[in-house]
């Protein structure tokens, strides 16, 4: 029978198909495919660059531990040396600020602001005005305790007057008082001859008993004059007490004046000493009362610092060791200085409510102590420090005055 075309194909095609296999295997052995050949001769020549570079990277790898290695170590000994050497004499403490001794400045008596002759963070002079109150009514108290003290004093003057009035009574009292003597005297004398004459009946009973009459009127007019003499002393007494007591109320008068006074003065609110106007609270036209805040001056050139140091630290703390100062405002500036005084308690101790330790559960808190710092004059005239800035505060307690440096078994505690 005849075939169709499509199984006529067929054994053609799949000839065709088994060909190649048959003429690979038809090599002889120990023969390579050229395409075979080719990528075996490709493929050590793309590994030898890759495992250069894998060598390469790992030497880098290497170098860079190393490095880092080294530097670290380097860095330990740097640290572990300058703290040997340095670091553990260092006692430090962050808990540091700026202070100053600021005057707050109130009114000492009541009254509207006429003036406010400085402005905010302006520096003024000691003595100078700040703030100027009105004075009329101060103005008019030293008038009217003029005027009074003028009346006493015009009140003394006349009770000098009489005291010298008083004194000439005194001398004429003792003038008559000294008649009447005289006139005593001579009475009595003509009473003994009168009585002598009666006696030897050469006077009559008439001329006795006249000359009697005029002994007893001299010896009362001695009594009168007597008399006299201690009026007029009592009477100049009298006004001695007196002028005692107008000396007393002048006395007054004149304080009360000087209160009028210092009144008037202090209606002009002047700086108490060299500083920055700071914190000024007043205007013209404000009622001010003795008391009230009106602002503050600040002695930038008088600051300080208060370091508080832990109790645990303090066994190496001394007055005069030297202090370095890290201010937080300008930490590229460092200043300098030395330690003044240490408080003489913590700073617990003064706080509002002190701690209570013998009633409740108790748990041990390490407590700090003030120490002022004084700065050195070269740092306080660059005017940067301000009260209030927060600084790092460092002592180095190799340089206590008149004590030999610390031995290395003596390091700082932490």
């Amino acid at each position: 029978m005849a075939q169709s075309p499509l199984s006529s194909r067929e054994p053609s095609g799949s000839v065709a198909r088994l060909a190649p296999r048959r003429a690979a295997d038809d090599r002889a052995p120990g023969t390579v495919a050229p395409a075979e050949e080719a990528r075996e001769t490709q493929a050590p020549a793309a590994e030898a660059p890759a495992r250069k570079g894998g060598a390469s990277g790992g030497s880098r790898k290497r170098l860079i531990l190393t490095a880092v290695a080294a530097l670290a170590l380097g860095l330990g000994v740097w640290q572990g040396a300058s703290y040997w050497m340095t670091g553990r004499f260092m006692v430090e403490t962050d808990d540091a600020y700026v202070g100053a001794d600021m005057a707050l400045m109130s009114p000492k008596i009541s009254g509207y602001v006429a003036e406010v002759a400085v402005e905010a963070n302006a520096r003024v002079a000691a003595g100078q005005p700040l703030v100027r109150l009105d004075d009329g009514d101060a103005r008019l108290a030293v008038e009217a305790a003029d005027a009074r003290i003028a009346t006493q004093a015009a009140s003394l003057a006349r009770f000098d007057r009489q005291i010298a009035a008083s004194d000439a009574q005194i001398l004429q009292a003792r003038a008559q008082q000294a008649s009447a003597g005289a006139d005593r005297a001579r009475a009595a004398s003509d009473y003994d001859r009168a009585q002598q004459l009666a006696k030897s009946s050469y006077g009559s009973r008439q001329t006795l008993d006249q000359a009697k009459a005029d002994r007893d009127r001299t010896v009362a007019a001695v009594d009168a004059a007597d008399a006299g003499v201690v009026a007029a002393e009592a009477n100049r007494a009298v006004l001695e007490a007196q002028k005692g007591e107008a000396e007393r109320q002048l006395g007054e008068l004149r304080v009360a004046r000087a209160q009028a006074q210092r009144d008037l003065d202090a209606a002009v609110i002047r700086a108490p000493f060299e500083g920055v106007v700071g914190n000024r609270s007043v205007q013209a036209g404000d009622y001010v009362t003795p008391g009230k805040r009106l602002l503050a001056v600040i002695p930038l050139d008088r600051v300080y610092v208060d370091a508080n140091f832990k109790e645990t630290q303090l066994g190496d703390i001394a007055v005069g060791q030297r202090v370095t100062l890290a201010v937080d405002a300008y930490p590229e500036h460092d200043a300098h200085g030395v330690v003044d005084s240490l408080a003489p308690a913590s700073g617990a101790v003064f706080s509002l409510l002190p701690p209570e330790n013998a009633t409740g559960n108790f748990t041990k808190i390490v407590q700090r102590v003030p120490v002022r710092v004084r700065i050195d004059p070269d740092d306080v005239r660059k005017g940067r420090l301000r009260p209030g800035l927060s600084v790092v505060a460092t002592v180095d307690i190799r340089t206590t005055p008149s004590t030999p440096e610390l031995s290395a078994s003596s390091p700082a505690k932490r």
